[in-house]
C-alpha cells in the first residue's frame, strides 16, 4: 500500500511539473507580419525599371520576367501577399519610395551609404560589382585609368555613372537606357560603358553584341538589396523571408536559373 501511494505521489508530482514546464516555455515566435501601405493592403507595389536582364526585363511578348522578379514574387508569397509592378525610370526609383508611392522598389539595385541615409535597405541578396565594357577590337583599354580623356557611356542614377564622374578629363554621355548605351559602344560612338557585370552580360547576350567585351577586373564589389521607404515597418518581414531563401537554398536555386551557377555568399550588411 505504502509503495502504491509513493508511485501515485511520483506521478503526480511529475505530471505536475511537466504541466508547469509547459506553462512557463516561451511561445514560438510568429513570422514577421507585412501588409502593402499604399493601396490593397493585400498586394505590394513594386516599382522597376523593366530594363535590366537578367534581373528585370521584358519578353518579346510583353512578359515581365527575371531574376528579381521571381525573387520578389517567392517573397511576397511567403508573406502571404500578391505583387503588383510598376515601371518607373531607374533614376526616378528612390523618388517613389522617399514619397511612400511604392512599398518596395527592385531593379538591381545597389546598396550604397549614399542611398541609405534617405532609403531603407533589406539585407543583401546578391553579390556583383562594377565592370567596364569596350569593344572588342580596342586593346588600349585595360583598367580605369586607361578611360582618362575617353568617351565613357552611363545610365542615370547608378552607381557607374558615380564612379566615371571621378575619372579625369572624360566625356560622359548619358544613356536612358543601358542596352543603347552598349549598342553605341559596339558602334564605336563612345569609349566604354561602366555598369553592374551581372546586368551588362546580360544585355550583351539579350541584344547580341558581337564586338562588346567585359574587362577581367571588376572595379568594385557591391551587393543588391531589396529596396524600401524610409523606416518601412515591412523590413523585418521581408528580411525574414530573405534570411529564408538563403537557408533553404530558394535563392541559389533563381540564381542557378537566371545564370547558370551557384551564386556567392552574401553578407548580413551590404557595406
Amino acid at each position: 500500500m505504502g509503495h502504491r501511494c509513493q508511485r501515485r505521489s511520483f506521478i503526480t508530482a511529475l505530471v505536475g511539473g511537466l504541466l508547469l514546464a509547459a506553462c512557463s516555455a516561451p511561445p514560438p515566435l510568429a513570422p514577421p507580419q507585412a501588409r502593402s501601405y499604399v493601396g490593397d493592403p493585400d498586394t505590394l507595389v513594386v516599382t522597376t525599371e523593366p530594363a535590366f536582364p537578367p534581373f528585370v526585363y521584358l519578353t518579346a511578348a510583353g512578359e515581365l520576367v527575371g531574376f528579381d522578379v521571381d525573387l520578389v514574387t517567392e517573397v511576397a508569397q511567403r508573406l502571404g501577399l500578391k505583387v503588383y509592378f510598376a515601371y518607373i525610370p531607374f533614376d526616378g526609383l528612390m523618388a517613389t519610395l522617399e514619397a511612400e508611392t511604392a512599398d518596395i522598389a527592385v531593379d538591381a539595385i545597389t546598396i550604397t551609404p549614399r542611398r541609405d541615409e534617405t532609403i531603407d535597405f533589406s539585407r543583401p541578396y546578391f553579390r556583383s560589382g562594377l565592370a567596364i565594357a569596350v569593344r572588342r577590337s580596342d586593346s588600349t583599354i585595360t583598367s580605369l585609368q586607361d578611360l582618362t580623356g575617353k568617351k565613357i557611356a552611363v545610365k542615370l542614377g547608378t552607381t557607374g555613372a558615380e564612379l566615371a564622374a571621378q575619372v579625369p578629363n572624360t566625356q560622359l554621355v548619358t544613356f536612358d537606357s543601358a542596352e543603347k548605351a552598349l549598342i553605341d559602344l559596339e558602334k564605336g560612338n563612345v569609349d566604354a560603358v561602366i555598369k553592374d557585370k551581372p546586368t551588362t552580360l546580360g544585355m550583351i547576350e539579350l541584344a547580341k553584341l558581337q564586338n562588346v567585351r567585359l574587362l577581367d577586373d571588376l572595379l568594385t564589389e557591391e551587393y543588391y538589396g531589396i529596396a524600401l521607404p524610409p523606416g518601412s515597418p515591412n523590413k523585418p518581414a521581408i528580411d525574414a523571408a530573405l534570411n529564408a531563401m538563403l537557408a533553404d537554398g530558394t535563392i541559389a536555386e533563381l540564381h542557378r536559373k537566371w545564370f547558370g551557377f551557384d551564386p556567392e555568399p552574401v553578407p548580413e550588411q551590404g557595406y
